[in-house]
């Protein structure tokens, strides 16, 4: 029984071979021109971050994280951050991570979000993304790299796009549980006082679902920073770049640097991104 099975393999490696062959040959203008827009998009935002002069962006980042939170502390954790990352000589590179990490999640948010937000008033379709969630979330990421790779050439767009497969499930899964999690009675408040759909969406389970879209959005941050390294290996710039070549030529001190550039970054992404959560007295009163 054994033999029979191995020796009757289905061929699932040479049909994804022929699906992808096939884009190649009859779609090739099509992912040039993707390729072209996406790499011009980030390009583009590269440039224009790398035109701010580094310590003016410090400050801005600091006075913004101090008017998002009020919050001293975390104004001069982004200062004294960003500072150390100048010191570190990584500033252009942690710039060029910066510019995929936001391209990518702002592709996430603006696909992940609605999907979720549709999913969440049909539970059959979610259903029916749940698998295709589990896949894009545990199928290793090189085994998407390689196609995207064939498909878009070698730099900074397969890069983009493996990260955004492999960050979307977070902001669909996290925007689904925040809309389903609106309590029923809020939904009925709303319609007896003649609530559209439109404005039950807006006025009701967004702000309701708020926090947990943007815990969804915060790891998508997240998720994107963890392909920064791998993205690398397709030949996008950035902060993955000095660790690949620390592993390749063993150089420890370049890969704690750069690695502590990348966790630096993701701190203070995730502290600035978090929206504060109203606390709740003990009569039930915000």
């Amino acid at each position: 029984m054994l033999d029979w099975l191995t020796e009757h393999k289905i061929p699932l490696g040479a049909w994804l071979r022929s699906g992808v062959d096939a884009l190649i040959t009859h779609g090739q203008g099509f992912f040039d021109a993707v390729s072209l827009v996406l790499g011009g998009l980030i390009d583009g935002l590269t440039t224009g971050l790398e035109l701010v002069p580094p310590l003016l962006f410090v400050a801005l980042a600091g006075a913004g994280a101090y008017l998002l939170h009020r919050s001293l502390q975390l104004a001069a954790f982004a200062v004294l951050s960003l500072l150390l990352i100048i010191n570190l000589g990584y500033w252009t590179a942690a710039i060029e991570t910066l510019s995929l990490v936001f391209c990518a999640t702002l592709f996430c948010v603006l696909i992940g979000v609605p999907v979720g937000i549709v999913a969440a008033h049909r539970p059959r379709l979610y259903a029916g993304l749940r698998p295709l969630l589990d896949l894009m979330q545990t199928i290793p990421t090189f085994v998407y790299l390689i196609p995207t790779l064939v498909l878009f050439g070698l730099g900074v767009v397969p890069g983009l796009i493996s990260t955004v497969i492999f960050a979307i499930a977070a902001p669909i899964r996290l925007t689904y549980l925040g809309m389903s999690s609106v309590p029923e009675p809020l939904r009925e408040a709303a319609a007896a006082f003649g609530a559209t759909r439109r404005q039950m969406l807006l006025k009701v389970e967004l702000p309701h679902a708020l926090p947990t879209i943007m815990a969804g959005v915060t790891q998508c941050i997240m998720l994107s920073l963890s392909m920064v390294v791998i993205a690398a290996l397709v030949g996008a710039d950035g902060l993955g770049k000095p660790v690949v070549r620390a592993l390749n030529t063993v150089n420890i001190g370049m890969g704690f640097e750069a690695g502590l550039a990348i966790v630096i970054l993701a701190i203070l992404l995730d502290r600035i991104c978090k929206v504060p959560v109203p606390r709740v007295g003990k009569g039930g009163r915000r």
